[in-house]
C-alpha cells in the first residue's frame, strides 16, 4: 500500500500532471484518464522511484502513444481543462487555437513541445524523457514551432476571412 509519499506527491503534482497530460491529449477526460492511468501504474513502487516527475511525464507520452495506436484516432477537444472565463485580453482564444493546432502535430512531435516548452525540461531532459537523441529532440522542436506558426498563421487567416 503506498504511503504518506505517494499521497503527498499526488496533492503537490497532480494539477500540473493534469496540464501536461491536457497537452498531451487535447481532451480533458483524456487528461484525467492518461494522468490516473499513470499513478496506479506506478502506486505500488512509488517509494522506489527516485524521481517519480520525470519517470511520470515518460509513462504519460508512453501510455498516450499505446492509446493512439490502438484507437488509431483522437478524441481532441479545443477546450483548455480549467473553466473558461470571459477573457477581455484574447488570450483563451489564442491558447485554444495553439491547443487545437497542437493536436494536429504528430504525437512524438507534440510530446516533444509539451515536455520541452510547457514543462520546461532541458532538451537532454526532454530525450531522457522522450527515449530519444538531444539531436532528435532539437529537430522535432524546431519543425514542430515551425508547423505550429504556419498553422496558427493560417487559421489567423481563416479567422480574419468570415
Amino acid at each position: 500500500m503506498p504511503g504518506d509519499g505517494f499521497e503527498q506527491f499526488v496533492r503537490v503534482r497532480y494539477t500540473e500532471l493534469l496540464h501536461t497530460a491536457y497537452l498531451l491529449t487535447g481532451s480533458p477526460p483524456a487528461a484525467e484518464d492518461l494522468v490516473q492511468t499513470c499513478l496506479l501504474k506506478i502506486m505500488p513502487r512509488f517509494e522506489r522511484i527516485a524521481e517519480p516527475m520525470p519517470y511520470l511525464r515518460r509513462a504519460m507520452v508512453n501510455q498516450r502513444t499505446s492509446w493512439w495506436r490502438a484507437l488509431r484516432r483522437e478524441l481532441l477537444s479545443p477546450e483548455p481543462p480549467d473553466d473558461a472565463r470571459p477573457d477581455p485580453t484574447g488570450a483563451f482564444a489564442e491558447r485554444s487555437a495553439l491547443v487545437a493546432e497542437l493536436a494536429r502535430l504528430p504525437e512524438r512531435m507534440r510530446a516533444v513541445l509539451v515536455l520541452r516548452y510547457w514543462e520546461d525540461l532541458s532538451e537532454a531532459e526532454t530525450a531522457e524523457a522522450l527515449g530519444c537523441s538531444v539531436g532528435t529532440v532539437k529537430s522535432q522542436a524546431s519543425r514542430g514551432l515551425a508547423r505550429l506558426r504556419v498553422l496558427l498563421e493560417s487559421g489567423d487567416a481563416q479567422r480574419s476571412e468570415r
